[in-house]
């Protein structure tokens, strides 16, 4: 509740919900594509950025029960992915149970990773179980050099990562057109991502030509002024530099395609939200927000939950899930 207020109270930013193109495309499409699913908060790294403070702490996790229900929501209102995300989500005890279940119906399931997990004993059986099924993975790597990466994420992440790319590479991922493997970069600091046509082509060049490393895409995502990222704002004295910064970078052409629009946001706990960001400040959706009272009513259109954090999707060429968005 305090990172609301502290957002909502920041000086010199117009009230996002008022743009004239947010008020045009304030509600959702009539389909939505994407149910993205929290598995819980619980997580083996404490990664700067994150926008829902995960960290092996977190006793938060999502209940088997919870995900039979998303798997009949899913089914009865016609949604065509799964993103499954965290947290490290394989630390869900249910996990394994949860991506059995979406292969045995064809659902096209996401997996958002932070690599590092699958180094562990535990979990080293999924990277071949994942290209069976034919799961598509979107790892986290904030740079391609080891001082960024772990400056960010911690000591020692960016060589795991480097050996979990590798071997999925030999499993197919990013060399096989069926084994999808992108990547995601997230600003180190207080600004904007760059171009994302041309950061990809660093990315491919400098991994390609130092760690032998391919791979499909690469999504830049705004680090949104929320969780740990927005603790380090308020430490820091930068929080109304940066939202501000945001609001003067808004760009009206990212608002049509905003993730929001098309996809619903389920918690560890069944609650529902417009997207991610939402559920880190418990905004949840208008009208029925519970997995588990959807089962037998169909998903409606619905006035999306706008805030002034929202202005870190529509800067610049915009952020979702997917990368830039214009």
């Amino acid at each position: 509740m305090e990172a609301k207020t502290q957002l909502a109270r920041l000086q010199g930013v117009p009230a996002f919900a008022g743009r004239e193109e947010c008020r045009k495309y304030c509600m959702t499409h009539e389909t939505l594509d994407v149910m993205q699913v929290n598995m819980g908060k619980k997580c083996n790294l404490s990664c700067k950025h994150c926008h829902i403070e995960a960290g092996l702490d977190r006793p938060e996790m999502m209940s088997r029960e919870v995900m039979e229900a998303c798997l009949q929501v899913f089914a009865k209102n016609d949604f065509t992915t799964l993103d499954i995300t965290g947290g490290a989500p394989e630390m869900n005890p249910h996990f394994e149970w949860f991506v059995e279940q979406a292969a045995q119906r064809q659902i096209h399931t996401i997996l958002r990773t932070n690599l590092v997990i699958l180094e562990k004993e535990e979990y080293r059986h999924l990277p071949a179980r994942f290209a069976e099924t034919g799961v598509e993975i979107v790892a986290s790597l904030p740079y391609y050099s080891e001082k960024d990466t772990d400056r960010q994420r911690g000591q020692g992440v960016f060589s795991s990562c480097l050996a979990m790319l590798q071997k999925l590479n030999r499993l197919g991922y990013g060399t096989s057109p069926e084994l999808v493997l992108n990547l995601v970069y997230n600003p180190g600091g207080a600004f904007l991502p760059p171009n994302q046509a041309a950061l990809t082509m660093d990315y491919r060049n400098k991994l390609a030509d130092l760690y032998g490393i391919s791979f499909n895409w690469l999504y830049t995502i705004t680090n949104n002024p929320i969780g740990r990222f927005g603790d380090f704002l308020q430490r820091s004295g930068n929080m109304n530099s940066y939202l501000n910064r945001l609001a003067a970078s808004y760009n009206p052409a990212t608002v049509e395609n905003m993730m929001c629009r098309s996809q619903l946001s389920v918690g560890w706990d069944g609650l529902l939200y417009d997207c991610d960001f939402n559920q880190a400040l418990g905004l949840t959706i208008n009208g029925i927000n519970q997995i588990k009272d959807l089962i037998d009513h169909p998903i409606t259109t619905r006035k999306i939950v706008f805030g002034n954090h929202c202005y870190a999707c529509t800067a610049g060429a915009g952020s979702s899930c997917g990368g830039a968005t214009a």
